[in-house]
Protein backbone atom coordinates (compact mmCIF):
# COMPACT_ATOMS: atom_id res chain seq x y z
CA UNK A 1 0.00 0.00 0.00
CA UNK A 2 2.77 2.46 0.90
CA UNK A 3 4.50 1.81 -2.43
CA UNK A 4 1.26 2.64 -4.27
CA UNK A 5 1.02 5.90 -2.32
CA UNK A 6 4.66 6.75 -3.10
CA UNK A 7 4.12 6.06 -6.82
CA UNK A 8 0.97 8.20 -6.83
CA UNK A 9 2.84 10.99 -5.06
CA UNK A 10 5.68 10.85 -7.63
CA UNK A 11 3.16 11.08 -10.48
CA UNK A 12 1.53 14.02 -8.71
CA UNK A 13 4.83 15.90 -8.53
CA UNK A 14 5.36 15.51 -12.28
CA UNK A 15 1.76 16.61 -12.92
CA UNK A 16 2.39 19.72 -10.83
CA UNK A 17 5.61 20.40 -12.75
CA UNK A 18 3.57 20.24 -15.95
CA UNK A 19 1.35 22.98 -14.53
CA UNK A 20 4.41 25.12 -13.78
CA UNK A 21 4.07 24.44 -10.05
CA UNK A 22 7.69 23.56 -9.34
CA UNK A 23 7.18 24.65 -5.71
CA UNK A 24 5.13 21.49 -5.19
CA UNK A 25 8.14 19.55 -6.42
CA UNK A 26 10.09 20.94 -3.49
CA UNK A 27 7.54 20.10 -0.78
CA UNK A 28 8.84 16.57 -0.28
CA UNK A 29 12.54 17.42 -0.62
CA UNK A 30 14.98 17.26 2.29
CA UNK A 31 16.89 20.45 3.15
CA UNK A 32 20.18 18.67 2.34
CA UNK A 33 19.01 16.94 -0.86
CA UNK A 34 21.63 15.87 -3.39
CA UNK A 35 20.27 16.84 -6.84
CA UNK A 36 22.08 15.92 -10.05
CA UNK A 37 21.10 17.07 -13.52
CA UNK A 38 23.88 16.00 -15.89
CA UNK A 39 25.24 18.12 -18.69
CA UNK A 40 27.65 20.93 -19.35
CA UNK A 41 25.05 23.69 -19.51
CA UNK A 42 23.21 26.27 -17.41
CA UNK A 43 20.92 23.69 -15.78
CA UNK A 44 23.53 20.95 -15.40
CA UNK A 45 25.55 20.18 -12.32
CA UNK A 46 24.95 19.10 -8.76
CA UNK A 47 23.26 20.82 -5.87
CA UNK A 48 23.34 19.85 -2.20
CA UNK A 49 20.54 21.93 -0.74
CA UNK A 50 16.85 22.51 -1.19
CA UNK A 51 17.57 26.24 -1.56
CA UNK A 52 19.91 25.64 -4.51
CA UNK A 53 17.38 23.27 -6.07
CA UNK A 54 14.77 26.03 -5.79
CA UNK A 55 17.05 28.43 -7.69
CA UNK A 56 17.62 25.64 -10.26
CA UNK A 57 13.86 25.23 -10.80
CA UNK A 58 13.45 28.99 -11.20
CA UNK A 59 16.10 28.98 -13.93
CA UNK A 60 14.73 25.87 -15.63
CA UNK A 61 11.26 27.42 -15.92
CA UNK A 62 12.66 30.70 -17.23
CA UNK A 63 14.43 28.75 -19.99
CA UNK A 64 11.47 26.41 -20.69
CA UNK A 65 8.39 28.25 -19.36
CA UNK A 66 5.79 25.71 -20.49
CA UNK A 67 7.60 22.49 -19.60
CA UNK A 68 5.30 19.43 -19.57
CA UNK A 69 5.81 15.82 -18.50
CA UNK A 70 4.20 12.54 -19.42
CA UNK A 71 5.05 9.89 -16.85
CA UNK A 72 5.43 6.54 -18.57
CA UNK A 73 6.34 4.30 -15.62
CA UNK A 74 6.97 4.52 -11.89
CA UNK A 75 8.66 1.76 -9.91
CA UNK A 76 9.05 1.80 -6.15
CA UNK A 77 11.30 -0.46 -4.06
CA UNK A 78 12.41 -0.56 -0.46
CA UNK A 79 10.99 -0.07 2.98
CA UNK A 80 8.77 2.86 3.96
CA UNK A 81 11.65 4.67 5.70
CA UNK A 82 14.13 4.09 2.84
CA UNK A 83 12.58 3.82 -0.63
CA UNK A 84 13.94 4.05 -4.16
CA UNK A 85 11.67 5.43 -6.87
CA UNK A 86 12.37 5.27 -10.60
CA UNK A 87 10.27 7.53 -12.81
CA UNK A 88 10.47 7.21 -16.60
CA UNK A 89 9.13 10.23 -18.47
CA UNK A 90 8.90 12.23 -21.66
CA UNK A 91 8.99 16.02 -21.50
CA UNK A 92 8.24 18.75 -23.98
CA UNK A 93 7.57 22.45 -24.21
CA UNK A 94 8.95 25.58 -25.81
CA UNK A 95 12.20 27.25 -24.91
CA UNK A 96 12.16 30.95 -24.04
CA UNK A 97 12.71 31.75 -27.72
CA UNK A 98 9.57 29.81 -28.74
CA UNK A 99 11.42 26.86 -30.32
CA UNK A 100 9.99 23.43 -29.47
CA UNK A 101 11.91 21.24 -27.00
CA UNK A 102 11.39 17.60 -26.09
CA UNK A 103 13.36 14.88 -24.37
CA UNK A 104 13.00 11.44 -22.82
CA UNK A 105 14.52 10.43 -19.53
CA UNK A 106 14.16 9.12 -16.03
CA UNK A 107 14.69 10.17 -12.45
CA UNK A 108 16.17 8.01 -9.73
CA UNK A 109 14.95 9.22 -6.34
CA UNK A 110 15.75 8.07 -2.82
CA UNK A 111 13.16 8.80 -0.15
CA UNK A 112 14.21 8.57 3.47
CA UNK A 113 11.43 8.95 6.02
CA UNK A 114 9.21 10.50 3.34
CA UNK A 115 11.71 13.13 2.11
CA UNK A 116 13.68 13.01 -1.13
CA UNK A 117 17.36 12.97 -0.16
CA UNK A 118 18.78 12.03 -3.58
CA UNK A 119 17.45 12.97 -7.02
CA UNK A 120 19.36 12.12 -10.20
CA UNK A 121 18.02 12.83 -13.68
CA UNK A 122 19.04 10.75 -16.70
CA UNK A 123 18.27 12.24 -20.12
CA UNK A 124 19.75 13.30 -23.43
CA UNK A 125 21.90 16.15 -22.15
CA UNK A 126 22.89 17.21 -25.67
CA UNK A 127 19.32 18.35 -26.31
CA UNK A 128 19.48 20.59 -23.24
CA UNK A 129 22.98 21.84 -24.09
CA UNK A 130 21.94 22.64 -27.67
CA UNK A 131 18.89 24.54 -26.42
CA UNK A 132 21.00 26.55 -23.96
CA UNK A 133 23.58 27.32 -26.64
CA UNK A 134 20.87 28.52 -29.04
CA UNK A 135 19.25 30.68 -26.33
CA UNK A 136 22.61 32.17 -25.34
CA UNK A 137 23.33 33.06 -28.98
CA UNK A 138 19.92 34.74 -29.14
CA UNK A 139 20.79 36.93 -26.16
CA UNK A 140 19.33 34.98 -23.22
CA UNK A 141 22.25 35.51 -20.83
CA UNK A 142 21.03 33.02 -18.25
CA UNK A 143 21.29 30.23 -20.82
CA UNK A 144 25.08 30.58 -20.72
CA UNK A 145 25.36 31.12 -16.96
CA UNK A 146 27.40 28.70 -14.88
CA UNK A 147 25.43 25.86 -13.28
CA UNK A 148 23.70 26.53 -9.98
CA UNK A 149 25.50 24.71 -7.19
CA UNK A 150 25.27 24.87 -3.44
Amino acid sequence: MIKTIAARRARGVFEALSEGDWQKGLEGVADDVHHTFPGDNAVGGERNSKEAMERWFERLYRLIPDLNFEVKRVNVRGLPWDMRIAVEWRDWGHAADGVAYENDGAHWIRLQRGKATYIHAYLDTEKVTDMCRRLAEAGYEEASAPPITS
